[in-house]
């Protein structure tokens, strides 16, 4: 499908840009004047890039797979359209929210102000922990209507998306927390190679935010059914 493939697309140049990033390409042999701390930590840093881009890539593929599994089987005679609850709009907003505190903390550990990373990874901390108590709601606003069986092909897919993604999210939490509590038993004034290790770890978690909000903002479109014009052209192109 269009939308898949779409979607693969922006990954693959998201995650391309990541990795060029990791200096791949850089001889160190040839540079001068960098300091030996520095050179101590690039080689741990590299791998920590290259697995993060790594999962990403599998993730983005299990997600494309099921996005393309939606697709179809909306296609289906027995599918019914499932009424969305209105708490996802406020969970979108919430998931911003948490993907742009961490953008901001990020930003702040370049330029290594501590408050100002301590408090763009409470933010996210708490918008996420937030996110996924809208998803919960959502969850019991279905319930109460009736629509917890698997027996709807629409309601099935729905816990699956939003679970599987609900899980990506709570790994992604032990992580920053992690980088939470880093950043709060810091002490001031750090060294310059301490400083570089948090920020490494706050700009992973920002990178990985990102990506959960990339694919929620597919999920709900494909959910609040605003991509079902784009559906039928691609259904349209299939012999």
């Amino acid at each position: 499908m269009l939308v898949t493939v779409i979607f693969l697309v922006v990954l693959a140049v998201l995650v391309g840009w990541w990795v060029s990033r990791q200096g791949l390409t850089a001889k160190p042999w040839l540079e001068v004047g960098v300091s030996a701390d520095r050179r101590g930590a690039e080689p741990s840093a590299r791998p920590v890039g290259l697995g993060l881009g790594a999962f990403l890539v599998v993730a983005g593929s299990l997600f494309s797979l099921l996005v393309s599994a939606y697709s179809v089987r909306q296609g289906m005679a027995d599918w019914q359209s499932l009424p969305m609850p209105t708490v996802l709009w406020f969970s979108t907003g919430l998931l911003i929210l948490s993907s742009v505190s961490l953008q901001m903390a990020a930003i702040a550990a370049r330029r290594g102000e501590h408050d100002a990373i301590r408090s763009g990874l409470l933010a996210a901390g708490v918008a996420s922990l937030a996110f996924l108590g809208g998803q919960l709601l959502a969850w019991r606003e279905l319930a109460a209507s009736g629509r917890f069986t698997a027996a709807d092909p629409a309601t099935a897919f729905f816990y699956l998306l939003t679970a599987l993604h609900g899980l990506h999210v709570l790994g992604g939490l032990v992580a920053l927390g992690r980088t939470t509590i880093k950043a709060f038993t810091l002490s001031e004034p750090c060294t310059p190679q301490a400083l570089d290790e948090l920020a490494q770890s706050v700009r992973l978690c920002a990178v990985y935010w990102h990506f959960l909000l990339l694919v929620w903002l597919l999920l709900f479109s494909l959910l609040m059914r605003w991509t079902d014009d784009l559906i039928a052209f691609c259904r349209g192109l299939l012999p």
